[in-house]
């Protein structure tokens, strides 16, 4: 069957200024981002808060994050975002609206990728200005929509049912990109987001039917942690087995931390992404031997940022640990006060409970 999708062209960020180096479409791999959460108002060069934010920006990229989001709603946030942007390689994005100069003052500092929408920037010399100074800095542009931002003129469509609100979505972005193209800017990425998978779908679908621009993926206001994964899983799923999306972001009412996992989980069952960790754990019951979930608490973010392809098994019995966890490359159960460590079914180690942790770290290590 001929493929009705547009393959995306080859855009890209950072790579100056000592930020790393990404390129979106093609057939470039796929890319996680997130977003903090807190506001950045009080970031300074010899602030305490820097530190802080430096440090789970780490631990956000040994997780598998690419891309990190920040708010910039005034002056204060663009300083700040500077100057986290300076004592990272992790690429940071700038996310503006309505204030043209915000956008400008992120440039000067070398933040690689600006989010925008042209329609509330303002006048088309204040939307020039923000794509002449992306050109100089050969920084990225993300275009931006969704159903609470709609043109009046495809809002009134909507409301009398003569188009779907996906289609308005698809057709704000549609309008938004011709204005960089009439600029002659490329660089430049979009999303079309909506709180329902099937309308977050069906945008999706519109655009890459008539547009080769790389697509940043997400089902907006997704709900708390649960119905989160559940609903950005099946818009994704989905629409990456069409060929749909370069970038992805798992919208959360949760930490970015939980963004960045369920959407590297996410890849890695659909085949997008390679390598790493991969967790199976039980889920628990009456044959209770081994406290699963507290060992599984203390080990996954250890485990997920390791650079090591293997599977890791944690069972809560002995009786079906090693059997139902054999093709794992090491795991762990037990019972009565006891547990097991297993390498690909084969029981290696017996050991007392209040081991497990220590004996734990030493076989993994071993690997």
């Amino acid at each position: 069957m001929e493929n009705i999708y547009k393959i995306p062209r080859e855009v890209s960020l950072g790579g100056e200024n000592g930020i790393r180096k990404i390129y979106l479409g093609k057939n470039h791999p796929l890319t996680i981002q997130t977003m903090w959460k807190d506001g950045i108002t009080d970031v300074t060069e010899d602030s305490p808060k820097l530190e802080s934010i430096l440090r789970e920006i780490n631990n956000l990229k040994s997780l598998g994050c690419d891309i990190v989001r920040f708010a910039v709603p005034d002056m204060e946030s663009a300083h700040g975002l500077c100057v986290i942007q300076k004592h990272t390689d992790v690429p940071l994005v700038a996310d503006i609206h309505f204030d043209y100069k915000l956008a400008l003052e992120c440039l000067k500092g070398t933040v690689p990728v600006i989010r925008i929408n042209p329609g509330n920037i303002g006048t088309i010399d204040r939307v020039r200005s923000v794509v002449d100074e992306c050109r100089k800095k050969n920084a990225l542009i993300r275009i931006g929509v969704n159903t609470g931002s709609l043109p009046k003129d495809l809002e009134a469509l909507v409301e009398f049912g003569k188009i779907s609100r996906a289609q308005a979505l698809a057709q704000t972005a549609i309008r938004e990109a011709e204005v960089f193209e009439d600029l002659g800017f490329s660089n430049y990425v979009v999303s079309m987001k909506a709180s329902s998978v099937d309308e977050t779908i069906e945008a999706n679908e519109a655009f890459a039917r008539v547009s080769d621009v790389p697509l940043h993926i997400g089902v907006t206001e997704a709900g708390p942690l649960i119905s989160g994964i559940v609903k950005s899983t099946m818009a994704f799923t989905h629409l990456l087995k069409e060929g749909i999306g370069s970038t992805i972001r798992v919208s959360l009412s949760s930490s970015p931390e939980n963004e960045v996992i369920a959407g590297r989980e996410i890849l890695h069952e659909c085949g997008f992404r390679k390598g790493g960790v991969t967790i199976v754990s039980c889920p628990r019951c009456g044959r209770l031997g081994f406290d699963v979930h507290s060992f599984v608490d203390r080990w996954q973010k250890k485990l997920l940022s390791m650079n090591k392809d293997i599977t890791v098994a944690v069972m809560g019995c002995i009786v079906n640990g090693p059997g139902e966890g054999k093709h794992a490359d090491l795991g762990i159960a037990g019972g009565d006060g006891r547990c097991i460590i297993f390498k690909k079914g084969k029981i290696v180690r017996t050991i007392d409970s209040k081991d497990a942790d220590n004996v734990f770290k030493e076989e993994l290590e071993s690997l």
